[in-house]
Formats: structure tokens, C-alpha cells, sequence
């Protein structure tokens, strides 16, 4: 009887051990690696506004800012008083319920691109702090329970397009590309490249600068970063630019050039190669091929493809394919290594978020609230599609067993 309970109590340990292995937090836009991929198994495959829904609750004002995930506690941000209060916002992940709201900053909204928001950047978490990012640039730190610990406002950010990029946290520090524009001459920065973009480190603990990272001549974009070489390079993009940065000082090592403003899909990487986007005026594909110095434009490009350009939802990369969905919000699948189209499908509704790979499967949400789910591979094969019936821009994320999904009025729990 006692072996018996023993390996019965075994069996129950080793159960909680694969669970906790397969629950995982989603820190950052597009999760751990800012590339939308996950580990989680036993995910929804089909829903509704009504069916798998485990809770559904109501967000204030606006924002287009994708929820993170820290163990039971979801974050999110949102602009009250037409974009002037500027605020956190913590849910339990269990049931909906909002811990806390924070008034964590007031600014003076000013003009952007209509499918943007005075809230859009997504905070990120080291586990400790959440960091979030708002249409002025001011950069601001709370606690778990929502008290305010730092605020930065290093930079007068301005951009006619808005503020569309997102922060990452690396080595103790808060990592922010500003990619914009004059104030004063509306062309300067926009349609004429200036030397005024910065990538900004920001101590994570305290808020002071830890170093400016300079793109030389760029233009307007909206990129969030991601990390390689085990996370001791920062890649960001912008307007004209695709670059490396040294995670601990800040130096430029590398730079590309990739015409074109408006930048927005964030680039992903695989196989030795990282895959980028080019903005407005000559949208290209590129795969450029890591661990170069200095101007790389003519040495580490392995591939570029003008057609099936990601234009506002990032790219995602299932080995051997690369997934692109246009401008003309065609779905594109190319073969990694070479940048040969596979196969093109065109999708209903237009789509700004960037897709998910989870449990084995390709999560496309559309800005309409409908997710296509597909399976991934040499053919288009689609599995389900649900509809919530409600405007979304923002992308989804993945967290223990669940997706969250954040629409105009709402974010939506689903469950399987």
C-alpha cells in the first residue's frame, strides 16, 4: 500500500511538472522571443463571442496596446480624456476581475494615422515591474500593485504617424526604438531621412539613460526589437534602416539599407538568417544573413522578394516557411531559405495584428474579431475560423492554457 501511494504520488508530481513546463508567461508583444511563437499545448481551436469564452471584461477608454501575461496577472494600457490620461491596467488572469487601474501619465495628444491609437506600444514585464510606453515617449515603470516607481521622458517623441512601436527588457534594461518625425517640418524625418531617430536603454531598476543608440539617416517607423546571439544584440529596424545594436553599450555593428517610411511589422529570425519588411515606396522582403560589421547593404543580403510584403502584421517563420500577409492582405508563404512563394491565399477582412504559432497551428486574427486558424505546411489548409464580432488591432497572446484576446471594447479569456 505504501509503494502504491508512492508512485501514485509520483505519477501526480511528474503531471504538475509538465504542466508547469507547458504554462508560459508572455512577457513581451509577441511573447517570449518576440517572434509570436509558443510552447503551450491543449489550446481552443474554435470559438466565439459566446462559446469557450471563460470571461469577457470591459476595458476603459482606448488603446491598441497587446495584453501581457505574468503569471495570474494580465497588464495592459489605455488613454482616457481622448488620449490624455494615460493609464496601466492589471486583471487577474483567472476571472476577468481588474486588480488595479494606474493614471501613470498625462500628456498632450497630437496627430496620427487613424488605425493607431494614444496607447499602442504594449508593456513588457521583467516580473518585477511593468514598463509601458505612451504616444509622447515617456517611459514609465510600476510595481505589481500599481504604484509608479520611475518615469523617463528623455525623449519629446513626435510622429505624425504616432508612436507604434513597443519596449523589450534585456540585462536590467528597458530597450525603446523612437522612429519619428519634425515637428516643425512635417517632411523632415517622414519623406526627407534625418539623423534624429534613437534607440534608447533605459536602467531598469531606476530609469536613467543607460545608452542612445544612433541609426544615422532614417525615417519614421514602428519596430519593435528582438534579440540574437543569445541575447547581446539588439535587432531594430526603422524607416530606410534594418541595424544591430550592442545589447551592453549601444554600438551600432551593423546597418542595412531597406527603402522605405512607415515601417511596421517587426522582423523574426531563423537558420542563421533574420527576415525583414520595407515600409511605403519600395516594400521589400529581405533575408540578411547575421554576424556582419559596419554597412552589410552589399555583402549579407541572401534574398529579397517584392511580392507578398508584410505591410502591418509581423512576419512569423515555421521552419522551412516564412509567413508574409500584404497590403492587400493576401497570406503569403515562401520558402525560408530562398524566398520562393510556395503558395499565396487570399483572406477575408483586412488584418493589422501579428500572428501566433501555438499547439501546432498558425493563429491569424483579423481587425473584423475573426481568428483563422491554420495548420502550417506547403499548402493552404484552414481548421477553423471564429468570430467575435468586434473590432481588433491589437495581437492576441498565449498563457497557460489559454488566449487573450484584447478587442475595442474588451479583452476576451478563451479557453478550450
Amino acid at each position: 500500500m505504501k509503494s502504491i501511494l508512492g508512485i501514485s504520488l509520483c505519477s501526480l508530481f511528474c503531471l504538475a511538472a509538465c504542466d508547469s513546463v507547458q504554462a508560459e508567461n508572455w512577457m513581451r508583444f509577441r511573447g517570449p522571443t518576440g517572434q509570436g511563437l509558443s510552447n503551450e499545448t491543449n489550446l481552443p481551436v474554435t470559438w466565439s463571442a459566446t462559446e469557450s469564452v471563460k470571461w469577457k471584461t470591459s476595458l476603459p477608454g482606448k488603446g491598441w496596446s497587446s495584453p501581457i501575461v505574468f503569471e495570474d496577472q494580465i497588464f495592459l494600457t489605455a488613454s482616457t480624456e481622448e488620449g490624455v490620461s494615460c493609464q496601466v491596467i492589471c486583471l487577474n488572469r483567472k476571472d476577468g476581475s481588474v486588480n488595479w487601474t494606474t493614471e501613470v501619465h498625462r500628456q498632450k495628444p497630437g496627430p496620427m494615422r487613424k488605425q493607431n491609437s494614444y496607447a499602442t506600444p504594449t508593456p513588457v514585464t521583467d516580473g518585477k515591474h511593468v514598463y509601458s510606453v505612451f504616444y509622447d515617449g515617456t517611459i514609465i515603470a510600476v510595481d505589481f500593485s500599481g504604484k509608479i516607481v520611475w518615469k523617463n521622458s528623455e525623449i519629446d517623441f513626435f510622429s505624425l504617424h504616432g508612436l507604434g512601436a513597443s519596449p523589450i527588457v534585456a540585462n536590467g534594461q528597458v530597450i525603446m526604438p523612437f522612429d519619428g518625425s519634425s515637428r516643425d517640418e512635417t517632411q523632415i524625418g517622414w519623406k526627407v531621412p534625418w539623423e534624429k531617430a534613437v534607440v534608447l536603454s533605459v536602467d531598469a531598476e531606476d530609469g536613467t539613460v543607460r545608452w542612445k543608440g544612433q541609426r544615422g539617416k532614417s525615417r519614421v517607423g514602428h519596430v519593435t526589437p528582438i534579440l540574437v546571439d543569445n541575447n547581446s544584440q539588439v535587432i531594430s529596424a526603422g524607416g530606410d534602416r534594418v541595424q544591430g545594436f550592442d545589447l551592453d553599450s549601444g554600438n551600432r555593428i551593423w546597418s542595412i539599407y531597406s527603402q522605405g517610411e512607415g515601417v511596421t511589422p517587426s522582423p523574426v529570425v531563423g537558420n542563421g538568417l533574420l527576415y525583414t519588411s520595407s515600409g511605403f515606396e519600395a516594400p521589400t522582403l529581405r533575408a540578411i544573413r547575421l554576424g556582419g560589421k559596419g554597412d552589410v547593404t552589399n555583402t549579407h543580403i541572401a534574398w529579397e522578394q517584392k511580392s507578398g510584403v508584410a505591410a502591418l502584421s509581423s512576419l512569423l517563420y515555421i521552419e522551412p516557411h516564412l509567413y508574409s500577409i500584404s497590403r492587400d492582405n493576401i497570406l503569403h508563404c515562401l520558402e525560408a531559405a530562398s524566398g520562393e512563394i510556395v503558395w499565396r491565399q487570399r483572406l477575408a477582412g483586412t488584418y493589422s495584428a501579428s500572428p501566433v504559432y501555438a499547439d501546432g497551428r498558425i493563429y491569424l486574427l483579423s481587425a473584423e474579431g475573426e481568428t483563422l486558424v491554420l495548420r502550417p505546411g506547403a499548402k493552404y489548409e484552414e481548421i477553423a475560423t471564429n468570430d467575435l464580432g468586434e473590432t481588433c488591432y491589437a495581437s492576441m497572446a498565449v498563457s497557460q492554457g489559454n488566449f487573450f484576446i484584447r478587442s475595442a471594447q474588451h479583452l476576451y479569456c478563451i479557453e478550450k
